[in-house]
């Protein structure tokens, strides 16, 4: 084929369809958002930073909540989820009935904050292996805890949103998938970090294993620099966010999805804000 004719023909081609928008709500952690203002005056930087959603840790207080919920309904940025607060210092796969009696605690604190505040999951860790605890013990106990809370969780309509982190637990997708699945209830549904697996897997593959159990996201970025692995600001680290596009469009998620990542101001904030929409829109 000469030039000619090939310019022709690239011309006539067909373009690549462009990625369309994920439809995804875009959430922050009340954490990322300065603690020097007022409950109310964070709430309004995340809205006016261009935030819909955010996530809110597990608040004991009835004031503090009280608060909250006030700000969130002034600012418009929807409380979606609670992070509970208690799982990594009273895990639920310990031996000790003392420490599991906290993390239970803290957990019906958190469905009772969901359930204020109008937010559809709560976030847990499920269980911590460690020398005390082994793997299979792991699983077991959780399982059987987990059991115990879905009466609460389903008269409070809130999911149980189980996630995989650093705790030597649920470490490969298939793995997880089959661990949501064993509590046949669409009360306990997976929390997926995209930065959390990349260490020993690839965030396509998880979100395309784990498809419709998945019901939040967390969104942070992750790469090695001269043997250290670090979590890095969106856009920054090894991530194939393509892919992730690519993966969330194919299971049709629609949910919401959480930035993770060192707090800042409003400058900061706003360019989070712009880093997230690059993702969800593809580019």
């Amino acid at each position: 084929m000469n030039r000619r004719a090939f310019v022709t023909t690239a011309a006539l081609a067909p373009l690549a369809p462009a990625a369309s928008r994920l439809p995804i709500k875009k959430a922050v952690l009340l954490s990322m958002l300065p603690s020097s203002l007022t409950v109310a005056d964070r709430f309004q930087l995340g809205r006016d930073c261009g935030f819909e959603e955010i996530e809110c840790p597990t608040t004991p207080d009835p004031t503090a909540e009280a608060a909250i919920k006030k700000a969130a309904q002034a600012s418009g940025l929807r409380i979606h989820s609670v992070m509970n607060s208690d799982h990594w210092r009273y895990p639920l796969s310990s031996s000790d009935p003392e420490v599991v009696a906290k993390c239970v605690a803290g957990m019906e604190t958190s469905l009772r904050n969901a359930s204020e505040w109008g937010a559809d999951t709560v976030l847990l860790v499920p269980a911590v292996v460690n020398a005390q605890t082994s793997y299979g013990d792991a699983w077991t106990r959780s399982q059987e805890r987990i059991k115990r809370m879905i009466p609460m969780a389903e008269k409070l309509k809130v999911i149980i949103a189980v996630e995989e982190v650093w705790n030597k637990f649920l470490l490969s997708p298939l793995e997880f998938a089959r661990y949501v699945d064993a509590f046949q209830s669409p009360w306990v549904r997976a929390y997926f970090d995209v930065g959390n697996v990349v260490l020993y897997g690839y965030p396509q593959d998880w979100i395309t294993t784990l498809g419709k159990r998945i019901v939040k996201l967390h969104f942070k970025d992750f790469k090695f620099a001269k043997r250290v692995a670090e979590f890095v600001d969106l856009r920054e680290g090894e991530i194939d966010w393509k892919a992730i596009h690519a993966a969330l469009a194919s299971i049709g998620y629609k949910g919401s999805a959480t930035v993770e990542l060192r707090g800042g101001n409003s400058d900061y904030l706003k360019e989070v804000n712009r880093r997230f929409e690059l993702i969800l829109e593809g580019a």
